[in-house]
């Protein structure tokens, strides 16, 4: 064989190769989405919506926020999904984990707002809790009035506060997965643990000694009962509330919407969770909600732009938009203008500060 034929030859194998490993990475039809159970039911009305006008309609998995990055990280192709949801930003090391693996151009999109509430059941005594004491009620270890950490002695909400009802400390919440659970810690947890005496010496001794004790203290939930993990599934939650008056469950607002006639949400710190309280920022547990786009699959995946375009449509994300109506909490406009021209620049996010 001569050697130009030869060359030629290996060339085509080439780019015979490159066609056949491009056609089998993006081998589907239909776009895949995977991440929060929060934001689910809104991807699953967009992706139905979307179906509605021709596009093959996305195929929408809940796997709860932790569990949707890992998988949108793995890397880029048909086995990987093309969308993330999330209940909060993405994280320093998880964008480090998408780059690591070949991920390279990621859209971070802006939804709306959401609030994480604690409700129970509407047999359920009235009563309210302020920040300070769903933190006494929860944290793994508290401190005395010393400042000696010692573990959780708390076995009713009136031993933290004698006007609270005497009922057993019962809490159901998401599991280390969820964005929930996350955006959770930070809100209650962490806020509550910032203004208290011991934890700011353990903090101030973290940033002078570059330790990581405070974050560890303040993240350790109570493992004695009195905090149960019922999963990714919030509806889950919602049922076994509903049936125990005792018991108290953590989930987004949009669920307390849509469970309103079994369920009633607890004051904290006497700000209700309603829809006017979380855009305008004076409920202490209000978050934005976000889903993660591949740019990568954007011209490969038919549909993505299309799908994209139709989350952040006014119809959708607006203030009568249809999201709207299943419990979103829309952004102000100046926000969803934000939000459609990263969507249709197709602008990459940069890497989180933390």
């Amino acid at each position: 064989m001569t050697p130009n034929l030869k060359n030629g030859l290996t060339l085509a194998a080439i780019a015979i190769a490159a066609t056949s490993f491009s056609t089998a990475a993006f081998a589907r039809e239909e776009i895949r989405v995977v991440g929060s159970s929060t934001v689910y039911p809104f991807t699953s009305a967009v992706a139905e919506q979307f179906g509605k006008t021709g596009g093959k309609t996305p195929v929408v998995e809940s796997t709860g926020t932790g569990g949707g990055m890992k998988l949108f990280c793995a890397g880029v192709g048909a086995e990987h999904p093309d969308v993330t949801n999330a209940s909060r930003p993405m994280k320093k090391a998880e964008f480090e984990m998408c780059q690591a693996n070949g991920v390279k151009d990621i859209l971070e999109i802006k939804i709306g707002l959401d609030g994480i509430v604690l409700a129970h059941s509407k047999k359920a005594p009235e009563f309210g809790l302020q920040v300070e004491e769903v933190f006494l009620a929860l944290a793994k270890d508290i401190h005395d009035e010393n400042l000696k950490f010692i573990p959780n002695p708390h076995q009713t909400w009136q031993s933290i506060d004698p006007l609270l009802p005497e009922t057993k400390i019962e809490v159901l919440g998401p599991p280390p997965t969820s964005g929930t659970r996350d955006a959770f810690l930070e809100l209650f947890m962490e806020k509550a643990a910032k203004g208290q005496g011991g934890y700011r010496e353990i903090k101030e001794a973290d940033e002078k000694n570059g330790t990581k004790d405070y974050e560890k203290i303040w993240k350790s939930i109570r493992q004695d009962g009195a905090f149960v993990e019922a999963g990714e599934n919030d509806n889950l939650i919602v049922q076994k509330i509903e049936g125990n008056p005792n018991a108290i469950g953590i989930f987004g607002f949009s669920f307390l919407e849509e469970n309103k006639d079994k369920i009633k949400p607890v004051v904290i710190s006497g700000i209700e969770p309603t829809y006017e309280n979380i855009v305008n920022g004076s409920y202490p547990a209000s978050r934005a909600l976000f889903i993660y786009v591949k740019k990568q699959h954007i011209d490969v995946i038919p549909g993505m732009k299309e799908f994209v375009a139709e989350f952040v449509a006014d119809k959708a994300i607006g203030e009568d938009g249809y999201l709207v109506e299943k419990g979103l909490i829309s952004m102000p406009k100046e926000e969803a203008e934000k939000t459609r021209k990263i969507a249709t620049e197709l602008t990459p996010m940069a890497m989180p500060e933390k």
